[in-house]
């Protein structure tokens, strides 16, 4: 049984603070502040350069994408650590459709993540491919027997509608075509088994439910029937069989390690391998249903508490991610006021109220103070202050 005291105390949560927006910025684990520290005056100070060799900076990659396979269904040596999401997505997309020559298409619904689109877009474009979007229930009926690639983000950033990972993948296959599933808003939220649905590229990023901090790395998984085989379009150094041989032509190295593209990040990698301690005694199950009970919590509250507010989530939890939105008219001055009174959320627009439930820090009195806080907020219109509706740069 996963003790989640325990794992709410890893992490540096403000005092007087309801952070609700894991699925944004997860917060600080404790323990890497420390480990960075460590990192620079123990290796970076001392090592120098060396610290690639002695420390093991450059295997960081690897080792650190092993401690996330355990978390998304995948096996040793498949995940690979670097870049940001919007170029994994650009590898894995360019790389699936190579695998499929003489096919032009790829499939992707409009609840994905715009960055995700705009790739595929912007890929489509260089090389004479069509990129075809659909609405995220009319995605199965869109798999004809012309696409190349299915890419789909599993759980929706806005709604917070969990596709069927097992079901539309094999649903690609019968048509011949691969999958790449975005795992920004799915890795350590819930229950993700890769292998298990038999998928064929899958790309994420760490900073949200993994808690790796802002800009931490995004990570590539390959299945290993096409791990020798892929070619992605974007060749880096890191990528190349052997990066110190200098060559001037590209070689790619075996497996998942030719999706490797510039020099590994590696005081971020340092503070990512700090904040994955915290899931080594997390069992995925405890995991997943804690998220279950928290956001059904979350939603009854609500519809009770605040009836202005209109769900934008599926209500089965087995088709819900861990993140729950609520639509207002005025979402944007709501979610300020809320923020203004320590129940930290985020907003989407147009209208959307958006709560991201992380179990590993976030408990029931989590639940009852922002349910609480909302309708207080509503009650009495304070969110009608000016200064609420004044919007930043980040919303």
């Amino acid at each position: 049984m996963t003790d989640f005291a325990a794992t709410r105390r890893a992490f540096h949560l403000p005092q007087g603070i309801t952070y609700l927006d894991g699925n944004s910025l997860g917060p600080m684990p404790i323990a890497a502040r420390d480990r960075v520290a460590r990192m620079m005056t123990e290796e970076w100070s001392e090592m120098l350069i060396g610290g690639w060799n002695r420390a093991g900076w450059y295997v960081q990659p690897r080792k650190v994408g092993d401690r996330i396979a355990r978390l998304i269904g995948a096996g040793p040596g498949q995940v690979v650590m670097g870049d940001t999401l919007t170029i994994k997505v650009f590898q894995a997309v360019s790389a699936a459709l190579r695998l499929r020559p003489g096919r032009r298409v790829i499939l992707s619904d409009s609840g994905n993540f715009p960055s995700d689109l705009y790739v595929a877009e912007g890929l489509a474009r260089a090389v004479g491919a069509e990129l075809r979007v659909v609405a995220p229930d009319e995605v199965e009926a869109a798999i004809a027997p012309d696409l190349a690639v299915l890419m789909l983000t599993e759980v929706d950033y806005r709604t917070g509608r969990r596709h069927d990972m097992a079901a539309l993948t094999a649903r690609a296959h019968d048509a011949g075509a691969l999958t790449v599933w975005d795992l920004a808003h799915s890795a350590g939220a819930v229950d993700v088994d890769l292998t298990g649905a038999d998928a064929d590229f899958a790309v994420g990023c760490t900073y949200k439910y993994l808690n790796g901090g802002p800009g931490a790395p995004a990570f590539i998984w390959t299945h290993p029937r096409h791990a020798d085989a892929a070619q992605p379009v974007l060749q880096g150094w890191m990528g190349h069989d052997a990066p110190f041989a200098f060559d001037m032509d590209y070689r790619p190295a075996s497996g998942v390690e030719r999706m490797r593209v510039g020099t590994p990040p590696v005081i971020a990698l340092t503070a990512l391998d700090a904040a994955l301690d915290v899931w080594d005694g997390v069992a995925l199950p405890d995991l997943r249903a804690r998220s279950v009970d928290l956001t059904e919590a979350f939603i009854a509250g609500v519809e009770a508490e605040c009836p202005d507010l209109v769900l934008n989530s599926p209500r089965d939890p087995g088709k819900r991610g861990s993140q729950v939105g609520f639509r207002h008219p005025q979402g944007y001055a709501i979610m300020q006021a809320l923020i203004a009174e320590g129940v930290v959320g985020d907003f989407r627009a147009p209208d959307v109220l958006r709560f991201g439930f992380a179990p590993l820090y976030n408990h029931a009195d989590d639940v009852a103070r922002a349910v609480g806080t909302l309708a207080r907020i509503l009650h009495k219109g304070t969110w009608k202050n000016d200064m609420f509706h004044r919007k930043a740069a980040v919303t």
